[in-house]
């Protein structure tokens, strides 16, 4: 019988768990030279693995220590990757590290193997970090042996382990869906791959497993999830990223209660086992036009107050032709009050203006609480009784500054929403350390779309309409889904909705969407075809990983809890994808460049 012998350089223990109890022992260690110091003649060296820094020291009055492995020591280089073998032993109560895990003791080197030499890296290896992106992402490889980045993907696979378990313990099964699929429409394009078997065919990347996990439910998998990879080719706006992961979910005999009891459990288990936070069920539930008429936006900031005030009753007899005008023309007039920030200098105000140009208002109309009177762009226009009125109407005191926007309804709340949230900043009272969870219920199931001059659905057109029976071509813009986004600290974590199980339904919004039959028939017909034997009621939900560990984590990029994140421009800065391909692969693809 055949043996191998052990390696001479294989590891007794990993690089932070040796601690006093250790001390004599004879060990092992493998890992990365994170620093060297030569203190005359004795060598300090800093080994580092992914579980924490051990100091091994190698000293030539440390019984055994030869010439050679002074000599080896003296050599080091930093990110040299080495095999250390030596002896524990405690430090003095001086000398003692209380920073590191392991600062408690050292290892006395025997023997170093240089297991593979380093160049020199193009950037420190440091916690704290001034690197460019550009670089960390050129050489993530590198960036990745810093803590806090493996901290990140460490709790990125703990979260979804906790997840995962949770919605086993309900008993869902995990199935996978497949990757090269059918382009079907759902918001944005397609990242679309070439058939070399089928000539002027394509596959389409799936932008989500909406369809498929709807087909599980036709087949009776009554409890699906899935750990979904999904693709998008958008414009991307700042932190997207055009491959991503989502927890994806879907439920049969059931409605909007079960689907969020469900995903509330999953999320509530992997912060108090990940974070050792407690998360406070149930959510609250707010419906959409709530949402929009309090906050301005569907993903509200519940972390502070600051309401958006309704004050066309006190601004239609104003004289101020800004707000005179927008509710002639059907439009709103709201404010907000900023408690404590009559202080600000003009300046910081103007800079409240900017950031409501940004977001689509013609400007920022303002006033200075004081005491009995306002001061302010628009004070002139609210004398006296008038300013008491609309101080009331506000719950505005002394030292209070008033914003107002008066516009299109969707621009008042646009404007006001995103001011909303840039002032909690200013004031301090936006807290990282502070998780609150919320639903949105019953979005608008059709929004306007000012490009196509149409209404296309807000979701997905298998979002169920909280009327079976209504009539998609009156008051479209009205109509409510029966959909609901998770959201945390002013941020969308997922979309879910009750879908559309009914062939009939189904067939009467793909018509209102003016998809004729051959169109549907091409798109959407094995869909509808299985609807012929017997689809369940069912409902579903995707919470997006990235979002929900970089919040849980209070990063600031979703780059920083992915292995191997690409720029906004979908460039991947590593690989250099994308990229050009041979001639010969695009000929064998039919395909020819112009």
């Amino acid at each position: 019988m055949e043996t191998t012998e052990t390696a001479s350089w294989k590891r007794t223990h990993t690089c932070g768990e040796l601690t006093v109890g250790n001390d004599g022992q004879a060990v092992t260690l493998c890992g990365w030279v994170a620093n060297r110091r030569d203190h005359g003649g004795i060598f300090f060296i800093d080994l580092r693995d992914r579980y924490g820094i051990t100091q091994v020291t190698v000293d030539p009055g440390f019984e055994g220590t030869s010439p050679e492995l002074l000599t080896t020591a003296g050599n080091l280089k930093a990110e040299d990757v080495v095999s250390v073998t030596g002896t524990v032993k405690n430090r003095d109560a001086a000398q003692i590290n209380p920073n590191r895990d392991t600062g408690a003791i050292e290892v006395f080197a025997r023997k170093i193997e240089v297991l593979a030499g380093a160049d020199t890296p193009p950037f420190e290896i440091l916690d704290k970090s001034d690197t460019s992106v550009e670089l960390r992402m050129k050489y993530r490889y590198l960036d990745m042996r810093r803590a806090p980045v493996r901290e990140a993907l460490e709790l990125r696979s703990r979260f979804i382990l906790a997840l995962r378990n949770s919605l086993v313990r309900q008993e869902f099964i995990e199935v996978e869906t497949p990757i090269l699929t059918k382009a079907t429409p759902e918001g944005a394009r397609d990242y679309l791959v070439p058939s070399r078997v089928h000539p002027d065919s394509f596959y389409a990347l799936p932008q989500s497993p909406q369809i498929f996990k709807q087909l599980c439910m036709v087949a009776g998998l009554d409890r699906y999830f899935q750990i979904a990879r999904c693709f998008r080719d958008e414009d991307l706006r700042a932190d997207r990223q055009p491959e991503f992961t989502q927890l994806d979910l879907e439920m049969s005999f059931v409605e909007e209660d079960d689907v969020v009891a469900v995903m509330e459990q999953a999320v509530a288990a992997a912060f108090k086992e990940c974070l050792n936070v407690e998360v406070s069920l149930p959510f609250p539930r707010i419906d959409y036009r709530e949402a929009m008429e309090r906050y301005g936006l569907d993903k509200p900031d519940l972390r502070f107050g600051i309401e958006l005030i309704d004050v066309a009753e006190q601004a239609k007899d104003s004289g101020f032709k800004v707000f005179t005008g927008a509710l002639e023309a059907g439009g709103r007039v709201k404010a907000l009050c900023v408690p404590g920030a009559a202080e600000w200098s003009r300046k910081k105000i103007d800079g409240l203006a900017d950031v409501a140009q940004e977001y689509g208002g013609k400007g920022l109309a303002w006033a200075k609480v004081g005491d009995g009177e306002l001061t302010g762009s628009v004070a002139k226009f609210f004398p006296g009784e008038a300013a008491t009125a609309l101080c009331e109407q506000c719950g505005a005191e002394a030292g209070d500054l008033l914003l107002f926007a008066a516009d299109r309804e969707a621009v008042v709340h646009r404007v006001l929403g995103e001011l909303r949230n840039h002032v909690a900043r200013e004031l301090g009272l936006v807290d990282p350390n502070v998780f609150r969870f919320a639903w949105v219920m019953h979005f608008p199931l059709f929004e306007w779309s000012d490009e196509r001059q149409r209404f296309e659905p807000s979701h997905h057109p298998f979002t169920a309409p909280l009327d079976w029976d209504v009539d998609f071509n009156e008051d479209t813009g009205s109509i409510q889904s029966r959909a609901y986004d998770m959201v945390l600290n002013g941020w969308e974590l997922g979309s879910g909705s009750v879908r559309i199980h009914r062939r009939d339904v189904q067939e009467r919004l793909f018509a209102y969407l003016g998809l004729g039959e051959e169109e549907v028939q091409e798109k959407f017909g094995f869909l509808l075809e299985a609807f012929r034997y017997g689809a369940p009621p069912h409902a579903g939900f995707a919470v997006g990983l990235d979002r929900l560990v970089t919040l849980a984590l209070g990063k600031e990029s979703i780059r920083d809890v992915i292995a191997f994140p690409k720029t906004t421009s979908a460039t991947c800065l590593l690989t250099g994808a994308p990229s050009a391909v041979q001639p010969e692969q695009l000929a064998e693809l039919r395909i020819r460049r112009t």
